[in-house]
């Protein structure tokens, strides 16, 4: 950079002169964007609206107060472990509302708002501030949430499952039933499939069916994804390689299409494998982060204790990425060396 003389006249007047010049010394690589953390944050927020919002007009007013005790426990836990380590505020960037939208997702919508309040605070406490904050966390914090819960309590998150209705009616009751994936691994497809009012894909398709709050809508799903994507905050490749490895995983079931169509399998391949923090930086190793959660997902709901595995084979993979980075360097690094 070339600097004007000491004794060089003022350029564009007194005013400018008056302005003090900074010069910046900074190693490379020198990357500029106009996105910052927040408002990543508050797109992903806002894409997983439409999914909030059909949860509540689905499951009625107790999925409203889950998903509310969920973001107010993530929010106070953050404000909270802050405040103890003086460290600066950072409630406003939105990270703690999204762990604590993307916990009360994959939640039950009968289970009960203060449970989902300390499965919030959890996933913020545990799985993100334990580990320095935002950016540091090995795992993904909601799903380390969710997984602290169905440890706490097994009862509410295996059966706290709602019918769907087709309009938000407070005076009705809330009936409890199975999920598809839990009535294909117990009595089969056909048990399954009577659990879809109408039409069974057009019901697995559009979220009239019982499962968690935010998985139900396969098309609100891609609809928040392709928001995400056309702003450039995410990339297809992990959500499809997780799809593709559940659908290798489970081609010979007998079942396969229910499969891909039900459980939190879109959920999670759109919008918590591909957290920045806990995903490969390569295309390499994002594909294969992304077919070892498919393939994870499809063994435990054909041979595990569980119906639903995609949370355990997220938090699983979340494990292997410093060896996915290894595996699958830059190529840049290969070809050139180490930089000194």
């Amino acid at each position: 950079m070339n600097l004007p003389p000491e004794n060089a006249p003022p350029v564009g007047g007194e005013q400018a002169a008056a302005r003090p010049r900074t010069l910046v010394l900074a190693p490379g690589p020198h990357l500029h964007t106009t996105e910052s953390t927040a408002s990543i944050m508050w797109w992903v927020n806002g894409s997983l609206a439409p999914l909030a919002v059909w949860g509540a007009f689905v499951f009625g007013w107790n999925a409203v107060a889950v998903m509310a005790a969920s973001i107010a426990g993530s929010v106070a836990a953050e404000w909270g472990a802050l405040r103890l380590l003086r460290r600066r505020a950072t409630v406003a960037d939105g990270s703690a509302v999204c762990t604590g939208l993307l916990l009360s997702l994959t939640l039950p919508p009968l289970v009960p708002p203060w449970q989902a309040l300390l499965g919030g605070a959890f996933a913020i406490l545990v799985g993100k501030m334990i580990f320095g904050g935002l950016g540091y966390n090995l795992f993904n914090p909601a799903l380390v949430g969710r997984a602290f819960m169905t440890a706490s309590f097994p009862l509410a998150m295996s059966a706290g499952w709602a019918a769907p209705r087709p309009w938000f009616d407070a005076q009705v009751a809330a009936v409890t039933s199975a999920t598809p994936l839990a009535a294909l691994r117990e009595q089969g497809v056909a048990a399954a499939v009577h659990l879809v009012p109408g039409n069974t894909w057009a019901g697995l398709a559009l979220g009239f069916r019982p499962g968690s709050i935010g998985e139900v809508s396969i098309v609100l799903i891609a609809f928040g994804a392709a928001l995400l994507v056309a702003r450039g905050i995410i990339r297809l490749t992990i959500p499809l390689s997780v799809i593709a490895g559940a659908g290798i995983a489970t081609a010979f079931s007998g079942a396969a299409l229910l499969h891909m169509m039900s459980g939190g399998l879109w959920l999670g391949a759109f919008f918590m494998a591909t957290d920045y923090v806990t995903s490969p930086t390569t295309r390499g190793g994002q594909i294969a982060f992304g077919l070892s959660i498919g393939l994870l997902t499809g063994i435990i709901r054909l041979y595990g204790g569980y119906p639903e595995g995609i949370c355990y084979a997220i938090l699983l993979a979340n494990a292997l990425v410093p060896a996915f980075n290894l595996w699958f360097p830059p190529r840049r690094v290969v070809l050139a060396g180490a930089p000194s």
